[in-house]
């Protein structure tokens, strides 16, 4: 069975620290009132990190908790330490709320190294890992999967990400190559792996296997050729609108469905449409998103 969830980030509510954001209360109600069954947890304390509190929340919208994001840059070693610190304190609250069945979505610390941040969408060579800090990477994503496995039998997903070091289609590829396939998935996002150059449909017929979570999230193809054509850093180009409402950039949905569904996907469909704080209508636009998904059988 395939559920549709959303995320605090499709009303401004990001890891970044972009302006004021909106209060967990409306953003809960609202997901509520546009038909999803589930969110995320978004950044640490934007919903409440008290577990009784966190469930009653979640429970007076019924809304269940799928995810939760937790940015770790694990190209430098010395992050390591801090990173499975913050992944198991995520998954304790998670756990103790009673929803030990969500997933840690793992990623890099996106927007945190210039160069990359500067050429989101438009990655070439020689600004990615060197091979020491690719094992660094792979090393670090595997001892925070494993830690929360063993500690409170949660499985990690790694969420590719632009403005991060795994962007592309081949770094994606070389992450997972690099991980053990027993202790971290991928969580495919459809519209950070198209502005990133890749096929997210392509992306999901050969990973399929390590797919366990996954982000449904559009890309404008004029914005993203702006973009690349006038050198917009990633929040630039979140600003413009390059993640667009659902079933109006390039991603092929209609087929990814059909892929899912043909292999009995189980699990979450979490829809995010990434804006700035105060940005758009983010309510109409989920209730957009909810009633395209709706179209397609979902």
């Amino acid at each position: 069975m395939i559920r549709i969830a959303n995320a605090p980030c499709s009303w401004g509510v990001l890891e970044f620290d972009l302006g004021e954001q909106l209060g967990y209360a409306q953003v809960m109600g609202e997901m509520q009132q546009t038909g999803y069954a589930g969110t995320e947890l978004g950044d640490w304390g934007f919903l409440p990190t008290n577990p009784d509190k966190l469930k009653q929340e979640l429970e007076k919208r019924s809304l269940n908790l799928v995810g939760a994001f937790v940015p770790v840059a694990l190209a430098n070693l010395e992050n390591h330490e801090t990173g499975i610190e913050s992944a198991l304190k995520t998954a304790k609250l998670i756990s103790d709320a009673g929803f030990g069945h969500a997933f840690i979505v793992l990623a890099d610390d996106n927007g945190t190294v210039p160069e990359r941040t500067k050429n989101a969408g438009r990655i070439g060579n020689g600004q990615g890992l060197s091979q020491d800090q690719w094992r660094t990477f792979a090393l670090g994503a595997d001892q925070i999967a494993n830690n929360v496995k063993e500690k409170f039998n949660m499985r990690t997903v790694f969420h590719h990400h632009c403005g991060g070091y795994i962007e592309t289609e081949k770094e994606v590829d070389t992450l997972m190559d690099l991980t053990d396939p027993d202790a971290l998935g991928l969580c495919l996002d459809m519209g950070h792996y198209r502005f990133g150059g890749g096929d997210p449909l392509n992306a999901l017929k050969k990973h399929y296997n390590r797919i366990w979570h996954v982000h449904f999230k559009d890309c404008d193809p004029n914005i993203a050729r702006q973009s690349r054509r006038e050198k917009w850093n990633y929040f630039e180009s979140v600003g413009h609108g390059v993640f667009c409402e659902l079933g109006k950039g390039e991603v092929d949905f209609v087929s990814i469905v059909d892929e899912l569904v043909n292999r009995n996907y189980e699990g979450w469909i979490v829809v995010e449409q990434d804006v700035l704080p105060g940005m758009g209508s983010p309510k109409e636009c989920a209730q957009r998103n909810r009633d395209y998904l709706s179209t397609l059988g979902l």
